[in-house]
C-alpha cells in the first residue's frame, strides 16, 4: 500500500515537470517565432525604403531642374517634335509647375553602357553657358528606358528659321549675333572643360534659338550616351545632311575640327538662306562643300554665296548697312573652317578673334 502510494507521488512529480518542461519549451518557441516575425518585418521594411530609394535615385536632377518630379516627367503629356534612330524628342507641358520642356528619350537599344551612360550623365548634367542647351534632369525607367529633360525654345531651330520665310534671318545683325554665339558655346566645348567635348553632330537643326535669336547649341556630346553602332549611324545622318568633314569618310572618330568644318558650313547656310545637302558627297572635289556653294564658287557668281537681302538696310532701322567687303570677310572665315584639310582649319579661338574683327 505505501508502494503503491509512493508510486503515485513520483509518477505526479513526474508529469508536474514534463508539463513543466512543455510549457517552458512552448515559451521560448513562441517568444522566437515572434522575434523571427519582428526580423522579418524589418526585412520588408528595408527592402520596401530600399526600394523607394531606388526610385528615387531614378530621376537625377541638375541646376535648374531641381522641381522636377518623377510624375512631372511621366505624366506630362507630350507632342512628338523629332525623331531618329536613336530617340525621339517630345514637348511636353508639366502639369503641376505648367512648364514647357523638351523631353528627349533614347531607345534602351541605342544606349552605352549603364557605366558609360552615368558617367556621361553626369558630366553633362554639369555643363552651364549661356550658349548651350543645358540639362535639367535624368530619368531611368525600369525598363531600360532613358529620358533626358531640357528646356524648351519657342523659336525653335536654326534650320526652320532660316528657311521659314522669316526676314529677320536676312539681318546682318541676327546673321552676326547667330555666329558668334555658336561659336562661343563651340569654343567652351573645346576649351573651358578640363577635357574638350567634341560635338559631332553640329548642324543647323542642333542650334535652338530664344525669342531673342539667342543661339543655343544642342545635342552636344550626344554620341557619349549612344553605343558605337548608334554613335557612327549619328554621323552617317550628318554626312547626307551635308556636314560632315572629308576626313570623316575614312576616320570613324569625330574631332574639333570636324566640329569646326560644321560650324563653317552652318555660316554659309547663314550667308546664303540655303540648304546644304549632298546627295553624293566625295573626298575628291577641290571644296567638300555643299553642292550649292561648290558650284558658285567654281563658276564665280559671287552673289549666289549670300541672300541679297543681306545687304539691304531697313528703314526703320537704326543699324549701319553691312558692306559687301564685310560679307566677304565673313564668307572667308567660313571656308577657312570648310578646308579640306583639317590642319588648316582655324580652332575656336581664331574664329571668335575673327569674327571680333568682322564685327568691329
Amino acid at each position: 500500500m505505501r508502494n503503491t502510494r509512493m508510486l503515485k507521488v513520483v509518477l505526479g512529480l513526474t508529469s508536474a515537470t514534463i508539463f513543466l518542461i512543455f510549457i517552458v519549451i512552448v515559451f521560448f518557441y513562441l517568444k522566437r517565432a515572434r522575434k523571427g516575425e519582428q526580423d522579418d518585418l524589418e526585412v520588408n521594411n528595408n527592402h520596401k525604403n530600399g526600394a523607394e530609394d531606388i526610385e528615387r535615385e531614378d530621376l537625377v536632377t541638375f541646376q535648374g531642374g531641381e522641381d522636377l518630379t518623377i510624375c512631372d516627367i511621366l505624366d506630362a503629356p507630350g507632342e512628338v517634335i523629332g525623331k531618329s534612330n536613336y530617340g525621339t524628342l517630345y514637348k511636353a507641358l508639366l502639369q503641376r509647375s505648367g512648364l514647357v520642356r523638351l523631353l528627349r528619350f533614347l531607345r534602351p537599344v541605342c544606349a552605352a553602357t549603364d557605366k558609360e551612360f552615368g558617367d556621361s550623365i553626369e558630366l553633362l548634367g554639369c555643363i552651364r553657358h549661356s550658349n548651350l542647351v543645358p540639362l535639367l534632369g535624368f530619368y531611368a525607367g525600369p525598363r531600360g528606358e532613358k529620358l533626358l529633360v531640357h528646356p524648351f525654345y519657342k523659336q525653335g531651330n536654326l534650320a526652320e528659321f532660316i528657311r521659314g520665310g522669316n526676314g529677320e534671318s536676312h539681318k546682318w545683325t541676327i546673321i552676326y549675333g547667330i555666329s558668334f554665339g555658336i561659336a562661343r558655346g563651340l569654343d567652351y566645348l573645346h576649351t573651358g572643360l578640363l577635357k574638350p567635348i567634341i560635338h559631332g553632330n553640329l548642324k543647323s537643326r542642333n542650334i535652338l534659338l530664344d525669342r531673342n535669336y539667342q543661339p543655343y547649341i544642342s545635342d552636344f556630346a550626344l554620341h557619349l550616351l549612344l553605343n558605337p553602332t548608334s554613335g557612327q549611324e549619328m554621323l552617317e545622318v550628318s554626312a547626307s545632311q551635308g556636314y560632315k568633314a572629308p576626313e570623316l569618310i575614312k576616320m570613324k572618330d569625330a574631332s574639333e575640327e570636324t566640329d569646326i568644318y560644321s560650324f563653317g558650313v552652318i555660316l554659309l547656310e547663314l550667308l546664303s538662306g540655303k540648304e546644304p545637302i549632298n546627295e553624293n558627297p566625295t573626298a575628291d572635289e577641290d571644296f567638300y562643300l555643299p553642292n550649292f556653294m561648290r558650284n558658285a564658287l567654281l563658276d564665280h557668281r559671287i552673289l549666289d554665296l549670300y541672300h541679297p537681302d543681306v545687304l539691304i538696310s531697313k528703314n526703320d532701322s537704326h543699324e549701319n548697312p553691312v558692306t559687301e567687303e564685310c560679307i566677304l570677310k565673313f564668307f572667308q572665315l567660313a571656308m577657312s573652317c570648310c578646308s579640306p584639310s583639317p590642319s588648316l582649319r582655324p580652332n575656336t579661338k581664331q574664329v571668335l578673334q575673327k569674327l571680333e574683327e568682322i564685327g568691329r
